[in-house]
């Protein structure tokens, strides 16, 4: 791959996801959403950029699959791959918090290589390149608007923040290092701790949507990453409906920590 080609995907990735961020922002507030199936929201805005994103994505690329979380969950098994999560945080979007993302990651053989995640309320453009064992000729390393980004090097504290999900407070036990936070944004809680905002994050029923991008930024930016369970994250299955299937998720700024965090973690992928 040439840097042609990695560049024409960042610009992709950014151009795209600026415009529909930009439509995103009028409806922000204003809509209604309806519950499904696994008791999540969704707004006909979630399902309008969700169908921009494919539209976009044939136009530009059209030999790369697609696996959305509001279109076709089957990872269609392509050497290329986007994975869409046209709006991230939809119940803080559908009630006015300001604090939503548009997640899309680029997989290689079943296993993301770019991710690009926009926050539209905060103006703020994370992406990055991690070729991993891709043997790809890429770049590497981890952007928010455009600036270089590291996971944090401190020790944790009682001034140092851990993100949370709502359905992971069980680690909230006595002793526990950091300060608590709580965004109601998966792919964000892990870019606080790409971007040394925080020092971990956890998810515990994360779907691929909502990971595929954050996993390259966090890897570029040196984080660890650790799933919670048996069951590997990447490279995804041809063939696999990732639908119903999560992937309880710790994040910490660097290896070493990983030990100090993992004990509260206990109950998290049960």
């Amino acid at each position: 791959m040439n840097t042609d080609f990695w560049t024409s995907i960042l610009d992709f990735a950014q151009a795209t996801t600026q415009r529909v961020g930009t439509q995103l922002l009028k409806d922000f507030g204003r809509v209604q959403a309806s519950q499904k199936a696994d008791g999540s929201l969704v707004t006909q805005s979630d399902k309008w950029a969700d169908r921009e994103f494919r539209e976009a994505i044939a136009t530009h690329f059209p030999e790369h699959g697609i696996l959305s979380e509001e279109g076709d969950q089957t990872f269609p098994g392509s050497e290329w791959c986007w994975v869409i999560d046209p709006l991230d945080g939809t119940t803080n979007f559908t009630r006015g918090i300001p604090l939503w993302a548009i997640s899309l990651g680029l997989l290689y053989q079943g296993t993301p290589v770019f991710g690009c995640i926009y926050l539209p309320p905060l103006d703020q453009v994370f992406h990055g390149f991690f070729p991993g064992e891709s043997q790809l000729a890429m770049p590497t390393g981890a952007f928010l608007n455009h600036c270089p980004i590291h996971s944090s090097n401190d020790a944790p504290s009682s001034n140092h923040f851990f993100s949370l999900c709502a359905r992971s407070t069980s680690v909230i036990q006595p002793g526990f290092p950091c300060k608590i936070r709580m965004l109601g944004v998966a792919s964000y809680n892990f870019l606080t701790v790409a971007a040394g905002t925080t020092l971990g994050a956890v998810e515990a029923t994360p779907k691929v949507w909502d990971l595929a991008g954050a996993w390259v930024i966090v890897k570029a930016a040196g984080g660890a990453w650790v799933s919670l369970h048996s069951q590997p994250l990447f490279p995804l299955v041809s063939g696999k409906d990732y639908g119903d299937r999560s992937f309880p998720t710790l994040v910490v700024s660097r290896p070493e920590l990983v030990p100090v965090f993992r004990p509260f973690m206990q109950k998290i992928a049960h």
